[in-house]
């Protein structure tokens, strides 16, 4: 039974081994850099780093990125249903094409809610 698991632990301890010369080697052989303050300021793309190391975004931004998110994993759980429709269509007649239908109405309906609240604007 233990020589079933031999190759497995022959290559985990290759592996660690691996990493623990890289990381020494790494450290023994490396070339340690000077710190300076130019070299320790942050580089933004060719600008000077001056105020605020970050703007604020509106929560209007965050809404919108959400609701992106929300309506893109609803497509992605439409893709699968429509590979396989007709091979279920055989098997459990209009039930499929009905528990679809009102999944897409659900989203539907919330896609209007979102419309209507205003979510989407970017004003």
């Amino acid at each position: 039974m233990v020589s079933d698991f031999l190759p497995i632990l022959l290559q985990a301890i290759v592996a660690i081994g691996f990493a623990v010369v890289v990381l020494v080697a790494s450290v023994a052989f490396g070339k340690a850099g000077r710190t300076t303050k130019v070299k320790d300021s942050a580089y933004e793309c060719g600008m000077l780093p001056i105020g605020e190391s970050s703007p604020r975004f509106s929560v209007k931004f965050y809404l919108v990125a959400m609701l992106f998110v929300l309506f893109d994993l609803e497509v992605v759980f439409l893709y699968p249903w429509a590979v396989v429709y007709q091979e279920f269509l055989t098997k459990h007649g209009l039930m499929i094409l009905w528990s679809m239908l009102g999944f897409v109405g659900i989203l539907t309906v919330a896609y209007a809610y979102a419309l209507k609240k205003g979510a989407l604007d970017w004003k």
